[in-house]
């Protein structure tokens, strides 16, 4: 019987897991072993993929992967799988060590499985404020900041989550290169205490690693709500390094565990000690004897932990193996196949398991001494929420619907704060005019800057609207359920559930969006998602569908402004549909995703996240945005003279003397009514003036020039060069049509 085959509700204990590869060593290392308990929560809308709970955490596979891993109902399995401990090596613990003179500066890496709060804990400590979100592969490379403490420097690294330190995915290499090149004095390991067995796979591993670690016990009041209990200090005991409770997202524990971490660095804790993880007779010996190969190479025990070496050799780990080959060791590389085939011969199971069952078995029996479960067991908020959210039926029309409505806000709700604005830069421009003297310089800042600038400004209260939306999303854990709805569909185009996540974080900016396409293990998924994901409109294109909108479709803007978006969308899909028949035509990769816990994000946090994002617009606005309008301002505004300014300029000047001189002769009723007729046709002067000289400057030049490829479409050349602006960022297109497209009036002539 398979996974695959259980009905929802259903609870049954695996067996046995088949398949080859990446996917095999994932699943496994994210608890998929022999003896394990996993029940069904639910299909998703489509029937695929399908939601397990294992671990105490949720997990989604599709129903092709799940039919790999065998299982018997829990009700027969009359003999539950023990799981292999064999303790710690006794030999290799150290009773007593001698305290070495230290430096004042500790370099610490922040190492653990993704979503389990690393981020958080590094914003506090270092009071820094970068990104976080409730879904796995927020971080998206290296974050590092520097902070003082009881006179020690930290320099602090906040590297991607991780849930092992194989060579399974970028951000995994990343780690543990990162971990062995940089050698950080201490490795903070932030483990998730709602899913310690599953976090401290990752632990059992930097023991290999031969550093020093001080686990951050992260979530604590979670762990302590469920009614669970644990002896952290006998755990840390165990593990050979001090275990500290914290709740990253207030702060508390935070420290006692930098002055933890001042302790393990200067030799000071008792509970800071070397110790080799026992994986059973067989793969020791393997271990020992590829070990005592590298022992004899020193360059090798330099740079690498011997029995670190010897495991990853084992394991047959391709970059390790490429090193080993690159320095004409093949003594080595001869050695681990040997030991490799027969330890597969002796435990009748591939290495791989052999591996993750000692690993699990040692997380379970030190766990087994130190860790007791409420006996109560209560439905989880978690699970009534998402009976609603990923329901069969409503599932994908409340999805579609909150998209609706994070567009319609972005309309409706943003119409007030832009009117503002907007009445804003008027009153300025207009402030400006009274007090600055005529010349090229007061046109400079009131057409240029202030005309270019303001006219993309006024755009961003919809922006913040957007970004609270998707910052929402991120912050409560629905971004990984809309993922999971969306699997099937994104299977049927070619993509990876995981892919939708970078798409709809293209909505707000297509670099971050394309940087987080690294959490997509499959090269060909990967590069598929980076190059239709520029089809999503981002935050930038968002002034421009909101001119275009107000402008000709002011009835309903939210459901315009949702067709837009829609309509990049469907490009995608049938540009990925294309890109999947003819170039990327490799097998498809599975879908293994980490469904996280809601959490209810603070006020401050989601405002935090949206203006963390915001700030990039703004920069634009200081920056590219600016120094763009300037340049269009200049090209549009000089040369001065036009062939037949000097002519317009005299008839102007004739017919304000002309009317300057009747007016003097008129009585006070008969001077509005002819003042009237005055403006009228200097205004219509004025904007012939300003039409030929615009028409015969250097952008007008440039605009005539390209006039004949876009006149087709219905545009003048104003619109052109607009469009031509966009090359550089597409919000300019705003600001050149909002410099371009002003009157002779707005233009300060007079």
């Amino acid at each position: 019987m398979t996974l695959a085959e259980l009905t929802n509700g259903q609870e049954a204990v695996i067996t046995k897991v088949k398949g080859h590869g990446a996917f095999r060593r994932r699943i496994l290392e994210m608890g998929f072993v022999r003896g394990k308990k996993v029940t069904v929560i639910k299909n998703a809308p489509l029937n695929d993929p399908i939601e397990y709970r294992i671990l105490n955490y949720m997990v989604s596979l599709r129903r092709a992967e799940a039919s790999l891993v065998e299982v018997v109902h829990f009700g027969d399995a009359s003999v539950a799988v023990e799981p292999l401990y064999y303790g710690t090596d006794a030999t290799t613990e150290l009773t007593e060590k001698t305290p070495e003179l230290k430096d004042k500066t500790i370099n610490i890496a922040l190492v653990g499985n993704p979503n389990c709060g690393k981020t958080t804990i590094f914003n506090y400590a270092s009071g820094s404020y970068e990104h976080v979100g409730n879904y796995s592969g927020v971080t998206v490379d290296i974050k590092s900041s520097s902070f003082s403490y009881k006179g020690y420097k930290f320099n602090i690294s906040d590297l991607p989550g991780t849930y092992s330190l194989s060579a399974y995915s970028p951000e995994e290499i990343y780690v543990r290169e990162h971990i062995r090149l940089e050698m950080p004095d201490v490795v903070i390991n932030v483990v998730d205490a709602s899913n310690l067995e599953r976090n401290l796979y990752l632990t059992t591993q930097l023991i290999h690693l031969d550093v020093k670690v001080v686990i951050a016990l992260n979530m604590y009041d979670d762990f302590q709500k469920h009614g669970d209990t644990l002896d952290y200090r006998h755990l840390g005991r165990l593990l050979g390094m001090p275990i500290v409770p914290t709740v990253g997202s207030r702060g508390k524990g935070l420290v006692k565990l930098f002055d933890k971490v001042i302790s393990v660095y200067e030799d000071r804790s008792p509970d800071s000690r070397p110790v080799r993880v026992n994986l059973g007779k067989t793969l020791e010996a393997g271990i020992q004897k590829i070990e005592e190969l590298i022992l004899e190479h020193e360059e090798l025990c330099v740079e690498i932990p011997p029995r670190y070496l010897a495991i990853k050799l084992l394991e047959q780990d391709k970059e390790y193996s490429k090193l080993i080959k690159k320095r004409t060791y093949e003594n080595i590389l001869e050695q681990a196949d040997l030991q490799r085939h027969k330890i597969e011969h002796e435990n009748r199971e591939d290495i791989e398991t052999s591996f993750t069952d000692a690993r699990y078995g040692f997380i379970a029996g030190a766990l087994k001494e130190t860790y007791k479960e409420n006996p109560i067991k209560r439905r989880k908020t978690t699970d009534a929420i998402d009976n609603i959210l990923t329901h069969r039926l409503f599932g994908f029309p409340i999805f579609f619907f909150f998209m609706w409505l994070m567009f319609q806000a972005t309309f409706t709700l943003g119409q007030y704060p832009m009117d503002w604005i907007e009445s804003g830069v008027g009153m300025l421009s207009s402030w400006l005019s009274g007090v600055m003297s005529k010349g090229s310089f007061k046109d400079l800042v009131i057409d240029g800057i202030i005309g270019g600038v303001g006219g993309v400004i006024v755009f961003l209260p919809n922006i913040l609207i957007l970004f609270f939306f998707i910052s929402f999303m991120e912050d409560t854990g629905y971004m990984a359920r809309a993922a999971f709805i969306m699997d099937k569909v994104m299977h049927k185009i070619g993509l990876h559930g995981k892919s939708f996540i970078p798409l709809i974080m293209g909505f707000g900016c297509n670099v971050p969006a394309i940087m987080a396409t690294r959490t997509i293990e499959d090269r060909n998924n990967r590069l598929l998602t980076i190059l239709i994901n520029p089809f999503m409109s981002c935050s930038a294109r968002l002034p421009v569908y909101i001119l275009f909108i107000a402008a000709f479709f002011p009835e309903h803007p939210g459901t315009l402004l949702f067709i837009l978006y829609g309509t990049g969308i469907l490009l995608a899909v049938l540009v990925a549909k294309l890109f999947k028949r003819f170039i990327f035509t490799g097998k498809d990769h599975p879908f293994v995703m980490e469904l996280p816990t809601y959490r209810l994000p603070t006020l401050k946090a989601v405002i935090r996240n949206m203006w963390h994002k915001g700030q990039q617009y703004l920069r634009k606005m200081g920056g590219i945005i600016l120094i763009a309008s300037i340049i269009v301002w200049f090209l549009g505004y000089f040369p001065r003279e036009s062939s037949s300014s000097e002519a317009l300029k005299a008839q102007i000047e004739t017919v304000t003397f002309g009317y300057k001189s009747d007016l003097a002769l008129l009585d006070e009723g008969q001077t509005e009514l002819l003042a009237a007729q005055r403006d009228s046709e200097l205004r219509k002067l004025g904007e012939q003036l300003h039409r030929e000289q615009q028409e015969e400057s250097y952008i007008g030049r440039l605009g005539h020039a390209i006039e004949p490829l876009i006149r087709p479409l219905g545009f003048d050349w104003k619109m052109g060069v607009s469009l031509l602006s966009g090359i550089a960022a597409k919000e300019i297109v705003v600001s050149t049509m909002a410099v371009l497209y002003q009157s002779a009036y707005q233009a300060s002539w007079f």
